[in-house]
């Protein structure tokens, strides 16, 4: 490769870039200039639970050390925030195809909305968005206590997971995984009843949002290490909207720390995990990548909220005791005394070396 050439790649590489990193910050910016009139309305309707405390807990149960932690906090803090998150990237993504169809030139260039990587990930996004939204509207209602019972949203999640499943198994032609330094994993049509497994399991992840400042960090860290890995293997428009999806989370974040002017609640981490499935899956096969292989790696913070939580259904059935105070377990540590603002940072700081460990194999494999 002479220094003509070089030079010809090393732009290529920055344009992408920028293509990438100018559709975050355009998220980021209209996240914090909408989160004032989103965070007004919540708290003008009182958009937080009515009756603090979580009810039943998985496995039966009641959950009276959450319900001692967050007793104040659940009455008092409006839900929903979830809706800056989806709203700054839909809105993100939508106004600059539009500026890019009616201005064209060096706009075009930051649509990102292309139908062969990101429609996918915008209609998951969309969809969790919305049944969230639903169960949210439930959650604070006057007259009715809980949202959407956990075995409707689980099989909304379910027959998502498998709709999108299908889609790349019988439209685009992919009935595998990736593996680093060792070719593919061939499922054939069970491979559309994985993708849905592998669904439900970041739904399920979705339980992190719990502290103040926790799951945002957590999520922005993990979408933009998948705009790493789409953008490493030419993905642009995926990456984009990884880097989107990043920049919009980060935005609530800076409203979310610690104390919180609202919660993600079902709306927001319905969305993301929904759209973090499809933005995995896209990101392996179909863009020459690994990107579900290292999902549990970058997940790390998710994965773990799930163990533990069956963990801990496991323990009291079997041994008839708890193997933690509360969990996920991120509630065991505020038990214990940890103050949230802890936990939510040494969740972000294991967050990124879980990243930089998973997008480091993903890329050398």
């Amino acid at each position: 490769m002479d220094a003509t050439t070089t030079i010809i790649v090393s732009s290529s590489q920055l344009a992408d870039s920028v293509r990438v990193m100018i559709p975050a910050a355009v998220a980021f910016a209209l996240g914090i200039a909408f989160a004032p009139l989103l965070a007004h309305y919540l708290y003008r309707f009182r958009a937080w639970k009515k009756v603090s405390g979580k009810g039943n807990a998985i496995g039966g149960g009641g959950t009276p050390v959450f319900d001692e932690l967050h007793k104040e906090r659940e009455v008092s803090t409006p839900r929903m925030g979830g809706i800056l998150v989806w709203a700054a990237a839909l809105a993100t993504a939508l106004g600059l195809k539009a500026i890019s169809y009616f201005w064209g030139g060096a706009f075009a260039d930051l649509d990102f909305v292309t139908r062969s990587q990101t429609w996918l990930p915008l209609g998951a996004l969309a969809l969790g968005a919305v049944v969230g939204f639903v169960d949210d509207l439930f959650e604070i209602s006057e007259t009715r206590r809980g949202g959407l019972s956990l075995t409707r949203r689980l099989t909304i999640v379910a027959l998502g997971g498998l709709a999108c499943g299908w889609w790349f198994y019988a439209k685009l032609a992919v009935d595998s995984i990736a593996v680093p330094f060792d070719g593919q994993i061939h499922m054939g049509p069970w491979f559309v009843l994985f993708f849905a497994l592998v669904t439900l399991a970041l739904y399920a992840g979705g339980t992190i949002d719990g502290i103040d400042g926790l799951a945002g960090g957590v999520f922005s860290v993990i979408f933009m290490s998948y705009a790493a890995i789409a953008l490493w293997h030419g993905q642009t428009s995926l990456a984009a909207f990884g880097a989107t999806v990043a920049g919009a989370t980060l935005a609530f974040v800076w409203f979310n720390i610690p104390p919180a002017r609202f919660y993600l609640s079902e709306t927001g981490s319905m969305a993301l995990t929904l759209a973090l499935a499809v933005t995995a899956f896209s990101s392996d096969v179909l863009g020459d990548g690994i990107g579900v292989f290292v999902l549990p790696v970058i997940a790390l913070p998710l994965a773990g909220t799930v163990a533990t939580t069956l963990l801990q259904v496991f323990w009291k059935k079997v041994f008839k005791r708890k193997l933690f105070r509360v969990a996920p377990i991120h509630h065991h540590f505020e038990a214990l005394g940890w103050p949230a603002y802890k936990v939510a940072m040494r969740y972000w700081v294991i967050s990124i070396i879980c990243a930089i460990v998973g997008v480091t194999i993903s890329l050398a494999g």
